[in-house]
């Protein structure tokens, strides 16, 4: 019989499939948000008048917030596929509901703070900013159905 290890994980774990995806996912998103970070650090460095000018500063407000939800919510889905494991009571279609959650709103939130702030009107951010709340929901629907499994 094999042994189980991080290298030989169990073939029948239910769980093997929604952790390799969330760590995947995560890993990536971090990846993107990191390196629009980079640029955003570019732009400023390079004095781009179209992220430091005074009338852009809701754009840089905006694009800001969105590396910013993004590394984070990148992290949260990271956190969740290790997390999974140690969570028997987390029945599958409250798993599923989470790991969907966190990637709509990995996509939603920073989405939409980048498109707020792509198309700004006299100061204040664009349509796309419509998205925000969208995922802001969808982040609490996973967060609380991840915190009542905890309790399983």
């Amino acid at each position: 019989m094999k042994k189980t290890t991080a290298e030989n994980p169990p073939q029948n774990d239910p769980t093997l499939e929604i952790r390799r995806r969330k760590l995947q996912v995560g890993w990536w998103a971090l990846l993107v948000f990191l390196l629009f970070g980079f640029l955003l650090e570019a732009l400023h460095g390079f004095k781009s008048p179209l992220y430091l000018d005074v009338q852009n500063e809701t754009r840089r407000l905006m694009w800001t917030l969105a590396h910013a939800h993004g590394g984070l919510i990148a992290i949260i889905n990271i956190l969740f596929g290790l997390a999974v494991p140690f969570m028997p009571g987390f029945a599958e279609p409250s798993r599923q509901w989470a790991s969907r959650c966190l990637t709509g709103a990995l996509i939603a939130m920073p989405a939409g703070f980048f498109l707020g702030g792509l198309f700004i009107h006299g100061g204040d951010p664009g349509l796309g900013i419509a998205l925000v709340p969208v995922g802001g929901a969808l982040l609490v629907i996973a967060v609380f159905l991840t915190a009542r499994a905890s309790q399983r």
